[in-house]
């Protein structure tokens, strides 16, 4: 029996192995910083920050495992494709780096090198100056107003009637009736007026609503009677 045992890896050389995975370490560990930098809200997670450095040096030996052979590249698609990851992403902007981080490692491993140095700095450089000056920011903060009162009418239009003077627009979202029909409770989304304040509203809404609950919520913060 003739075993003929082939390496392949003289398809391409030393150095660009090292150059390859080396660099895209290098620009990955980058782009990772700058999402660090970056990341306001409370959902940052170290192992998603090491993930993308570690997808961006096995995207780049991909690539060059890859190289110029179509057929090796379909095969490896196929094996990739029974993949599922199950993860929720809890940012959209945590997909964007992720296909940034990919296309580093795509370009670093088919040894464009200058072109994976050149988009790492201009994309983290546009990404800095997005943050710096708060680009895109839309500074309207809604509330989430819930309200119980008994089921006569009257309380929902007294209940209203509070929200005009209070909040510069609001919507009614849903009622529903709780407590076995005893109460009501009504949930609106408003926005308020400046000056005023969540804990304004509650005790504007508390007055009216023959003692029942009132929660007024923004964002992750709850601000609760």
């Amino acid at each position: 029996m003739n075993f003929d045992f082939q390496d392949l890896s003289g398809t391409f050389t030393t150095f660009d192995i090292v150059v390859s995975l080396a660099l895209s370490f290098v620009l990955s560990s980058v782009i990772a910083w700058v999402y660090r930098y970056t990341h306001k809200n409370v959902s940052y997670s170290q192992s998603y920050v090491q993930t993308l450095v570690l997808v961006g040096m096995v995207i780049a030996l991909i690539m060059l495992v890859v190289g110029s052979n179509i057929a090796r590249a379909f095969a490896l698609v196929g094996a990739l494709s029974v993949v599922r990851f199950r993860n929720a992403i809890k940012e959209t902007r945590d997909v964007g780096f992720i296909f940034l981080v990919m296309a580093i490692g795509m370009t670093t491993g088919t040894r464009f090198y200058v072109l994976a140095i050149a988009a790492t700095v201009a994309i983290c450089l546009v990404l800095l100056i997005m943050n710096k000056f708060d680009w895109f920011k839309l500074d309207v903060q809604r509330q989430v107003v819930k309200v119980q009162v008994p089921p006569e009418p009257a309380y929902t239009a007294t209940v209203e009637d509070v929200l005009i003077k209070h909040c510069s627009e609001y919507e009614l979202v849903s009622t529903e009736s709780v407590r076995a029909g005893a109460l009501v409770e009504l949930y609106y989304t408003a926005q308020l007026k400046k000056g005023t304040s969540s804990n304004d509203l509650i005790a504007a809404l508390s007055a009216v609503n023959a003692g029942q609950r009132v929660s007024v919520l923004t964002g992750y913060d709850q601000t609760d009677l």
